[in-house]
């Protein structure tokens, strides 16, 4: 990249082997989400990593004039944001070409005219100076994504084919499937729209739904906006307010954000705010927000959880963890900030048939297990590794799903961003209603098409085995970097610990982190004087419920700081980010990209090996915390020898 960057020309055969794994943190990270203009254009790739290196600086790459971007394997993958394909654009970044893309990244590309191919045949035709027909450069995508790039991005296709009358936009017609069918795609068939492009209804063909709920949050309101300004002028009514949501929960936090302080930004991230909450006003829109002291109501997608996602019904949102709702039974998946503008127009949102994959859980969860571990385990799969979920629904089922809760189920569905997947989905059960009774005082009535057909067919079935499964960690870089705990072959020492996220900051989370602590007060344990621990509420509602609960007193006792509902440090947006290289952080957060939680090392975990950890001052298991203390208790019981804490304590994961 240096090379090229000084003005060599590399052959592809040069160029080999090809980056893959590129995410959206590293092509945009966080902090370049405060601009949503011009200014994005100096911003691409300034995250992206090659060893411990950052080759590519700001400006870097409009100031090559380069106009064609090549890369690997699932380019794209990670977070939702379509800044990231729009600061390649801006940059002069014409065409992208990769072996296979993230669904979200080549959908966000599409709907704003920024070419992408799979065809690396490409490259030396074009080095060649030869000129390629847009007809090669689409190839054979499906037939809306082609309608789509033929009217010049989303914007201009909705307007010509979804918004025939101002305030009359297509309505849904459900499509009488033929042959059994999964849970999801029943979903599917009942929120089914017609429209040029979208005529097939098979798998693989790009397809319209009509959402149910639609929720966008302060990163990309502004840029919305901007978006809608420019298709439609300042006076525009949105498709049927009453089911867009608007949440103000990654911000919150910027006034203690390293990474924002640092560079200087928070006046910027005032703007996206005050952008935020111009458009809530303007189009009268139901908004959670800001505290008044610090912190906000709850992160958006705990927040539809508890309060908006109902099983049958189609949600989406602007965040790639959107499908966190799924483990209601409901289809939920991310799409990116034109697709969400063209869905405030027309109340359809834009998809591909997804295949299903099962995941049948089977056996019973060992003490010490959660489900974070499960999904650790999950990812650290050789065909989910070699990319076999990828644009799939994962639907969790099996005889073990009775033996979570709707709080861990949310973590299974949530993290099908790290998957790869399209959505998570768990079929309603007994389960369900209990959550929505308890939670919502809903009585909620199962339907009978509530269900996956016995025949339905899937595109495989993967068998995780419970009983197999022990306490899991994931190592730098990438969520899929799993593996036992009792597989790491050195001690890693602990500056950081971090729970919290949508994934690891609801009620059940809390018990977890409780239950750690209140034995280690018990035993006269408390946190490492080394470590840093940061809880980070997930909603208002969790933090009411640990204090109806009694855990604050403790947690305060212990050491940790707690920090009110927010993104957090997840995002790299508050307390609990790391502001240096050698920082290491084990964290119960969902991903683990660099630079995800600041410029140090993140490992994910459980929300008990998050707390075991912080009082060890190294990653261990909460069961191995438990055993090295008992051992050490008992041998310092025995007149005569030395206390072992006195020592060197042995390795014990």
């Amino acid at each position: 990249m240096s090379r090229q960057l000084g003005g060599q020309t590399l052959t592809l055969e040069e160029a080999q082997p090809l980056r893959g794994d590129i995410s959206t943190d590293e092509i945009t990270p966080i902090p370049v989400l405060a601009f949503f203009d011009q200014r994005l254009g100096s911003y691409p790739y300034v995250g992206l990593k090659t060893g411990p290196v950052l080759p590519i600086g700001k400006d870097d790459v409009a100031s090559g004039g380069f106009t064609v971007s090549v890369a690997g394997t699932r380019y794209g993958k990670g977070s939702s944001r379509e800044h990231s394909p729009l600061a390649e654009k801006k940059a002069g970044i014409r065409l992208v070409i990769a072996e296979s893309f993230e669904r979200i990244y080549r959908q966000n590309a599409d709907n704003i005219g920024l070419l992408t191919s799979t065809d690396l045949s490409l490259v030396p035709r074009l080095q060649a100076g030869e000129e390629l027909a847009l007809e090669e450069l689409i190839g054979n995508r499906d037939a809306l994504s082609t309608a789509i790039l033929r009217s010049g991005g989303l914007l201009n296709y909705g307007r010509e084919h979804l918004r025939q009358q101002p305030d009359q936009p297509a309505e849904a017609s459900p499509q009488q499937p033929t042959g059994p069918l999964t849970f999801a795609e029943k979903i599917i068939h009942r929120h089914l729209l017609k429209a040029p492009g979208a005529e097939r209804v098979e798998q693989g063909a790009g397809i319209l739904l009509k959402a149910d709920w639609r929720f966008i949050h302060e990163y990309y309101t502004g840029l919305c906006a901007h978006l809608l300004h420019d298709a439609f002028g300042e006076r525009f009514s949105v498709y049927q307010p009453e089911s867009i949501l608007a949440f103000e929960d990654h911000l919150s936090y910027k006034h203690r954000s390293p990474a924002h302080l640092q560079q200087s930004l928070v006046g910027e991230l005032d703007g996206l705010s005050q952008a935020h909450r111009d458009f809530v006003a303007k189009h009268r829109l139901s908004a959670h927000g800001y505290l008044p002291a610090e912190g906000s109501e709850g992160i958006s997608h705990a927040m539809m959880a508890e309060h908006y996602a109902l099983p049958g019904q189609v949600v989406v949102g602007t965040d790639s963890h959107t499908p966190h709702s799924g483990a209601l039974g409901c289809l939920a998946f991310g799409v990116g900030t034109t697709d969400m503008a063209n869905a405030f127009m027309t109340g359809s949102v834009r998809t591909v048939y997804p295949q299903v994959l099962r995941i049948s859980l089977v056996g019973r969860l060992s003490a010490g297990v959660t489900a974070k571990d499960l999904v650790l385990a999950l990812l650290a799969d050789s065909r989910i590794k070699a990319g076999h979920g990828v644009g799939k629904i994962f639907e969790f089922g099996g005889p073990a799903l009775a033996f979570l809760s709707t709080d861990e189920r949310t973590t299974l569905t949530n993290m099908t961003a790290e998957l790869g997947g399209f959505s998570g989905i768990v079929v309603p059960d007994q389960e369900t209603v209990r959550f929505l009774k308890e939670r919502r005082q809903l009585d909620f009535v199962l339907e009978p098409w509530m269900t996956s057909d016995p025949e339905a067919k899937y595109a495989d079935t993967i068998v995780l085995d419970c009983d197999q499964i022990l306490p899991m960690i994931a190592a730098p870089g990438d969520p899929g970097n799993g593996q036992r705990l009792t597989d790491l072959t050195e001690r890693v020492r602990v500056d950081i610990a971090y729970g919290g996220s949508c994934t690891a900051g609801k009620r059940d989370d809390f018990d977890h982190y409780f239950e750690v602590i209140n034995w280690a007060l018990e035993n006269d344990l408390r946190l490492h004087p080394e470590v840093k621990l940061y809880l980070q509420f997930g909603t208002v509602d969790v933090r009411d419920y640990c204090e109806e609960q009694g855990y604050l007193p403790a947690f305060e006792t212990f050491g940790a700081q707690l920090l009110q509902p927010a993104c957090g440090a997840c995002a790299n947006c508050g307390p609990g980010s790391s502001t240096h290289q050698e920082q290491v952080t084990v964290s119960a957060i969902n991903r683990n990209f660099p630079g995800r939680s600041g410029p140090g090392q993140v490992w994910l975990a459980s929300p008990p090996t998050v707390v075991a950890s912080a009082i060890a001052g190294y990653i261990t298991s909460f069961g191995a915390l438990q055993t090295r203390h008992s051992a050490a208790t008992s041998a310092a019981s025995k007149p005569g020898q030395r206390n072992p804490a006195d020592r060197r304590p042995a390795l014990v994961h």
